[in-house]
């Protein structure tokens, strides 16, 4: 799950369906299929892997594999 927003809104959303921290990587919450459509309910949007990418590219938050390992 991730945010075209901002991370509070992320962290917002997480929060209310109850996933806990440990889910976040610096751009976004890894989530079972299971939660998805209380995520929808909760405003979440699901989209496909490819419009995910560039909405979070086009948000700024995106954090690259260089980043994320500490290569960039």
């Amino acid at each position: 799950m991730v945010s075209d927003t901002s991370l509070e809104e992320l962290h917002a959303i997480a929060r209310a369906a109850g996933i806990p921290e440990r889910g976040f990587d610096r751009d976004h919450y890894d989530v079972p299929e299971e939660m998805i459509d209380r995520l929808v309910e909760l405003g979440a949007v699901r989209v496909s892997t490819r419009e995910l990418i560039a909405r979070l590219r086009a948000s700024g938050l995106r954090v690259t594999a260089g980043q994320r390992y500490g290569r960039a």
